[in-house]
């Protein structure tokens, strides 16, 4: 078996426990709905934080490792340890993690009413900015599995900012509601 074949392998079953992971998540919040309903709210917004601060340390850690992974010499073990690192990162943590956000996000605004605020809408648009930035990383994993890498570390350099820019819009946007 070579190695991409037990990476696909390894690759499946981490998804297969992430979307258990998922399932679990969803079972938890519908045992909170019946049994404290008065506290649904805080504990959607507790589970919504957890979910973002995943999200945002595998949004700052993924271009890290293209960083690092651009200097890998092409078919190298340090190259096929990144390609397995860095799917799992993706599919393991920032999917399940991207999802969820979104999820509890919208469901938190819709039950708080936020949808005619307009520092909600800079929300928004900073979460569709790392939404969009979680997919162009997403692209970079399959570019970077098929030795198609485009890019030099100095460049993975500079996106790894992306999201935190992005992140700091989202904050202030939440916390000093500015209009």
């Amino acid at each position: 078996m070579s190695n991409s074949q037990i990476g696909e392998k390894a690759g499946k079953r981490a998804a297969i426990r992430a979307g258990v992971a998922i399932a679990i998540f969803v079972g938890i919040i519908g045992l909170i709905m019946l049994l404290s309903p008065d506290q649904l709210y805080n504990w959607l917004k507790a589970f919504h934080v957890i979910a973002i601060i995943a999200w945002m340390a595998g949004m700052l850690y993924l271009p890290r490792l293209f960083v690092y992974h651009a200097g890998a010499e092409v078919g190298s073990e340090t190259s096929e340890t990144f390609k397995v690192m860095e799917r799992r990162l993706l599919k393991v943590i920032m999917n399940p993690a991207m999802i969820i956000s979104w999820i509890l996000g919208l469901w938190l605004a819709w039950m708080a009413g936020f949808f005619g605020e307009p520092w909600f809408w800079i929300k928004i648009v900073a979460v569709l900015g790392m939404t969009a930035a979680h997919g162009s990383l997403a692209k970079a994993v399959r570019l970077f599995a098929n030795d198609r890498n485009q890019r030099s570390a100095r460049a993975w350099r500079m996106i790894n900012e992306v999201p935190t820019v992005l992140m700091f819009i989202a904050v202030l946007a939440v916390i000093l509601k500015p209009f």
